[in-house]
C-alpha cells in the first residue's frame, strides 16, 4: 500500500496518509479562498493556495488519514460558528494542514504539505466562485461547480470504507 507523509514547514506536525489519495484536485471555491487567506494571513505562515488563489488538496478517506505527531498543536478553525468545515493548523509554525467538511467522511489534505510526491492536481473545481480577471491556464479540467467525478469518487470512497476493513493503526483526529 501506497504510504505518503505531510508535515507542518517546521516537522513537529507529522500526518501519515496510507493508500491512493481518492483523489488530487484544487478548489476554487469561495469558502476555500477565504480559509487559504485566513490561513496565509497568520505571522510566517507558508502558502497553501496556487498562484490562481485556488486551494490545493489530497482527499484521502478518513480511515487511511492520521496524526502521527504534534496533534497538541493542531488549532480548529472555522470561518464562522456554523460553517460546515473546519481547518487545521500547525500553531507551532502556523502550517496549513488539512480540512474536514462535516459530516464528510473524508480528509482534504492540502497539497504543499505532502512531501512524498504528491500526485499532479486532476482538475480544478468551483472556478465559477474565481474573483473577475483570474484566467486560468488550459493545463488540466476545469469546472464551474463540482465534477460528477469528484461526487462519484467520494461515494466510491465510503461504499469501500463500509466494506473493507480499514488499515492498522488508521486512527485521526475526529470530524468537528
Amino acid at each position: 500500500m501506497i504510504a505518503r507523509t505531510a508535515a507542518c514547514v517546521c516537522g513537529r506536525v507529522r500526518l501519515r496518509l496510507s493508500g491512493a489519495p481518492i483523489l488530487s484536485a484544487a478548489c476554487c471555491c469561495s469558502d476555500c479562498q477565504a480559509g487559504g487567506r485566513l490561513i496565509e494571513s497568520r505571522p510566517h505562515a507558508a502558502p497553501i493556495r496556487d498562484a490562481y488563489g485556488a486551494t490545493p488538496y489530497l482527499i484521502y478517506r478518513n480511515d487511511r488519514f492520521a496524526c502521527v505527531a504534534g496533534e497538541e498543536a493542531l488549532e480548529a478553525i472555522k470561518l464562522a460558528p456554523d460553517a460546515p468545515t473546519t481547518r487545521y493548523v500547525a500553531t507551532c509554525c502556523n502550517s496549513g494542514m488539512y480540512l474536514k467538511h462535516g459530516p464528510g467522511w473524508w480528509t482534504s489534505v492540502y497539497r504543499a504539505r505532502v512531501a512524498d510526491d504528491p500526485p499532479p492536481v486532476a482538475f480544478r473545481n468551483k472556478t465559477a466562485s474565481l474573483p473577475a480577471g483570474v484566467t486560468l491556464p488550459a493545463d488540466i479540467p476545469a469546472y464551474p461547480g463540482f465534477p460528477p467525478q469528484l461526487i462519484l469518487r467520494l461515494l466510491a470512497a465510503r461504499l469501500a470504507m463500509m466494506f473493507a476493513p480499514a488499515p492498522r493503526g488508521s486512527a485521526g483526529r475526529p470530524s468537528a
